[in-house]
């Protein structure tokens, strides 16, 4: 039986998910109201359903369960642990900021977090991903709050901000802008973006805003459409003739695309390949083709901090220029998680929303 909420503790609720083919649980509990040494404990205000969530979900990926899900989410600090950590951009986290935070917490000691890569730390943690401790269980967005650790990157969301355009910031945006990161500079180059879904259009936006020719492909014609609307030069269904270009990001996922990327990418082009977070199928690279031609394939997945903050300055600054709130639909409450799981299979809008409050 859970206890009832003392001048000392928060009542919370949380979804529990118990794996493929189960419903989610509604769980009350209680948590401190004061966080531990370097953590902070945040008011989740809005979450959405990433397309991870559903590959988890589906049996897609591996996950450890019990757990609770979601990993997309922005919130309000509603308390702060002794020594707690900054914001990326170094001012402090206070109660009653807005706030996103990274998906990974690391380390900063091991040696991938030494030699620059925290994304992948050794002793690497995930918010939405970790196995349930019934004594600690704010790990992930599907719930009313989340308790921060220590060596979570902390972004401020800046007033004006929606919180529909922001949510996505955690894991599509922040990506994204990790991926335009690795590309390097876009100014005057031809960009191939494949798949225009959540993650493609956001790098249409991107790598435009950067000064880049973008030219985006995706079988499906609504989303195409839409990528004209985040400022795609151009549009080509899968099949469709492409010429070479000096630059290739792949959000799809599919062997197919990132095939595709290898194909057309010209002498000195560089490939980023981001979508392939799943098993699938093998492409071919020939290594001659890589070396004479001078070409990069760089991998991409998690972020740094800087990441997300360039996610969410990106956002704030050109969210009324792009249709980004289009992107999220749906308005569902904690306790209706499966609908919206199912929704996001379906729905137009590449994201659905998920109001802890309700």
């Amino acid at each position: 039986m859970t206890s009832a909420p003392t001048s000392d503790t928060v009542a919370v609720r949380y979804a529990r998910w118990d794996g493929v083919g189960m419903p989610f649980t509604l769980v009350s509990d209680t948590t401190p109201r004061t966080p531990g040494p370097g953590e902070v404990l945040v008011r989740i205000d809005l979450a959405t359903v990433c397309g991870s969530d559903l590959h988890t979900v589906h049996g897609h990926r591996s996950s450890p369960t019990p757990t609770v899900l979601g990993h997309e989410q922005v919130g309000t600090v509603v308390a702060v642990g002794a020594g707690s950590p900054g914001c990326v951009d170094g001012r402090p986290v206070v109660p009653g900021m807005r706030v996103v935070w990274s998906v990974t917490a690391s380390c900063a000691d091991c040696d991938r977090c030494l030699r620059g890569t925290p994304q992948k730390c050794r002793a690497l943690r995930k918010y939405g991903h970790e196995p349930l401790d019934t004594g600690a269980p704010l790990t992930g967005g599907f719930a009313t709050h989340c308790v921060l650790v220590r060596g979570t990157s902390i972004v401020a969301v800046p007033d004006g901000l929606p919180d529909a355009v922001v949510c996505p910031a955690s894991c599509a945006t922040a990506t994204v802008a990790a991926v335009v990161d690795a590309a390097g500079d876009l100014r005057g180059r031809t960009v191939l973006v494949t798949g225009a879904g959540m993650l493609g259009v956001t790098a249409v936006a991107m790598a435009a805003r950067a000064g880049a020719t973008v030219i985006a492909v995706d079988p499906a014609p609504a989303r195409r459409a839409q990528a004209l609307r985040f400022g795609a030069h151009g549009v080509r269904d899968i099949g469709e003739p492409l010429a070479e270009v000096d630059t290739a990001l792949e959000l799809s996922g599919r062997p197919e695309a990132v095939q595709t990327c290898l194909d057309r990418l010209t002498v000195g082009g560089t490939a980023v390949l981001a979508g392939s977070v799943s098993p699938g199928d093998p492409v071919a690279l020939d290594p001659e083709w890589l070396v004479r031609g001078l070409r990069r394939v760089v991998g991409v997945h998690n972020y740094r901090a800087a990441d997300l903050q360039t996610a969410v300055d990106f956002l704030a600054a050109h969210h009324q220029h792009a249709p980004f709130a289009e992107l999220v639909g749906g308005h569902y409450a904690l306790g209706r998680l499966d609908e919206a799981v199912a929704a996001a299979l379906t729905a137009a809008e590449p994201r659905q929303a998920v109001s802890p409050s309700l």
